[in-house]
């Protein structure tokens, strides 16, 4: 089953950007959510909530909430996009497992190893292997746009999160191993994203993704310790705000961006997600902006506008198909 689509790389880049927006959103409303008052948030607007919840159960009760919210309006608005084939349902939970679930447990394992900043750093050099992979397998066209779009992407997001020119990096050999594992994560799927818009509608994607993604957390952690951040209904709302505006809205609008341009250009417009945290924590949070901060958000712009001189390439369907 192959889906023909219109290419309109503009749309593909714009959904990018709301994708990133979003994520930096759901981030910062996270950290209002969860931070305990203290003297450091005087300053905020408005006073944090301080809910205690562990990460690792947000991130199985927000994929869980996704998955239940988004399949209950599919099945109400467009029925058709839940069917499947038999066979489809293998690349489906590898997306979800793998594509979606992976990523945050990776990304968390490493915050637990090093810092948020490295883990960000780490995770964010996912464009680099997305590169490698699509020009070297998947018969995507190499230009000089896409390693100077990626490098510049790069650098951009270390100087942004203070790995150059601030508070540098944590680093330990497990910690490096988890974070490169996350940009692995992050890569395939990415590509595999890629590959799923030729075959299945965005929300289509999405919803059995989340459906796997959630299906993983409720396996490692247990459904005791998933459902507990529905025990009380703040939290529960938080859990569910935070499984709309940071999983819904910005995972389904990258899938959709993945049927307008390739993944490279695509993983390389998404690091803007921390020069919008950083603005975002400025003018929200009252957060201090450095020069290196400014600059690295200057060179993530810059990489954005590179990486759209490349010409446009088809890609590979993966995995191939009958």
């Amino acid at each position: 089953m192959r889906r023909v689509t219109e290419r309109r790389p503009l749309l593909g880049y714009a959904l990018t950007l709301l994708a990133a927006a979003c994520w930096a959103t759901g981030g910062l409303t996270a950290k209002w959510l969860f931070t305990a008052p203290g003297p450091e948030t005087a300053g905020w607007p408005l006073p944090p909530l301080g809910i205690a919840i562990d990460p690792t159960a947000l991130a199985g009760g927000r994929a869980l909430s996704a998955f239940v919210l988004l399949a209950a309006y599919l099945a109400v608005t467009s029925r058709d996009s839940l069917r499947v084939r038999r066979n489809d349902l293998t690349f489906l939970a590898i997306f979800g497992i793998a594509g979606l679930a992976m990523v945050h447990y990776t990304y968390f394992k490493t915050i637990s190893l090093t810092d948020v900043a490295t883990a960000i750093l780490l995770e964010y050099l996912a464009p680099v292997l997305v590169l490698l992979v699509s020009t070297l397998f998947l018969g995507h066209r190499f230009t000089w746009s896409l390693p100077a779009g990626v490098a510049l992407s790069v650098t951009g997001c270390a100087l942004v999160v203070g790995a150059i020119g601030g508070g540098g990096m944590v680093v330990s050999a497990a910690g490096i191993a988890w974070g490169l594992a996350s940009a692995a994560f992050f890569a395939l799927y990415s590509l595999m994203g890629s590959s799923a818009a030729k075959r299945f509608a965005p929300h289509t994607t999405l919803v059995y993704g989340l459906g796997f993604a959630a299906l993983f957390w409720l396996v490692v952690l247990g459904p005791v310790r998933v459902l507990s951040v529905f025990a009380d209904s703040a939290t529960a709302a938080a859990v569910v705000f935070v499984a709309i505006v940071s999983t819904i809205i910005p995972f389904g609008a990258f899938l959709t961006a993945l049927g307008h341009i390739a993944p490279t250009n695509a993983t390389v417009t998404s690091t803007v997600e921390p020069v919008i945290a950083a603005a975002g924590a400025y003018f929200l949070l009252g957060e201090a902006l450095s020069a290196t901060q400014l600059l690295g958000g200057a060179l993530v712009i810059a990489a954005i506008f590179v990486v759209q001189l490349t010409e446009r390439g088809e890609t590979v369907v993966f995995p191939p198909q009958d």
